[in-house]
């Protein structure tokens, strides 16, 4: 009798085990979503609107920190760049079956006076904010636009949702970004800054990955192509950052493609992204 009760108790716990299982496999598949053009599945486990409010906060409190740049003529330039490619942004997501996606973009650019600080970000939802210390770099409203397209590539690709799904399951235990928050609001505030591109604190780094900044070039392209911008001018803006960059690490020891490999791989996808630019031109 014992040993009849002992089989069933191990089978009924192999069972629940293949259930768990099943479940986890089936909670991961929900949780992929696909990231237009690539076709990569990625984790996608933080719910659209908390992202979207979290990242809204955050962004608001970066700008209120931040000195904004008082020149007109810069700021006017980085405003109409990042309108146009907003708007062809909107138009590949509508083309692409994603227009419901739209309503999520609150777009807004900024440029922050800052001219040691070489960067750019999107954070989710179209936050969108430029360092003067790129400017040397883009010198010009395409270049500009290699920029801000590529990074509002990261959040069309919801990138953000990616790292910071991943964040949450590495560094939290898969804790839901809700209870995260309210159980660790500054880790999770700080985690969430590096995810979304904008800062990286909490004693590592998480910088984009060089698969998501392959894609981000790869989309950015036809996103700057769209709204008018020749994406043939992406090749000679990446030649000016690698000059003035100094030494990098060998490509494996990085997150980012090593210089040859992305110019290499952004001429890979100009004869995607050049009929756009040739439509835009009739």
């Amino acid at each position: 009798m014992k040993s009849n009760i002992r089989r069933l108790g191990k089978r009924f716990s192999f069972a629940v085990f293949k259930l768990t299982i099943i479940m986890a496999g089936l909670f991961f598949l929900a949780a992929c979503a696909e990231v237009p053009v690539t076709k990569r599945k990625g984790l996608h486990i933080v719910p659209t609107s908390e992202l979207l409010s979290l990242s809204f906060q955050q962004y608001d409190e970066v700008i209120k920190k931040s000195k904004l740049s008082t020149d007109q003529k810069k700021v006017q330039m980085v405003r109409a760049v990042g309108e146009r490619i907003a708007k062809s942004a909107e138009a590949f997501l509508k083309d692409s079956g994603r227009g419901n996606q739209i309503a999520n973009y609150k777009w807004d650019f900024n440029l922050i006076e800052d001219d040691k600080m070489v960067n750019a970000w999107c954070m989710p939802g179209g936050k969108v904010a430029v360092y003067t210390g790129i400017l040397p770099y883009t010198q010009d409203e395409t270049g500009l636009a290699v920029v801000m397209s590529h990074e509002v590539a990261h959040a069309i690709a919801d990138h953000g949702n990616e790292r910071m799904s991943q964040a949450l399951l590495a560094n939290m235990g898969g804790m839901a970004l809700s209870v995260a928050l309210a159980n660790k609001p500054n880790q999770t505030r700080e985690l969430s800054m590096a995810a979304f591109g904008a800062g990286a604190t909490v004693g590592f780094l998480l910088p984009y990955s060089r698969l998501h900044e392959s894609e981000a070039d790869r989309i950015g392209l036809m996103f700057m192509a769209r709204a008018g911008y020749d994406p043939r001018e992406a090749i000679p803006f990446w030649e000016r950052m690698n000059k003035k960059a100094g030494p990098k690490p060998p490509e494996f020891l990085s997150t980012h493609p090593a210089p040859e490999s992305r110019i290499a791989n952004i001429k890979t996808y100009i004869p995607d992204a050049l009929p756009y630019y040739q439509k835009s031109l009739r």
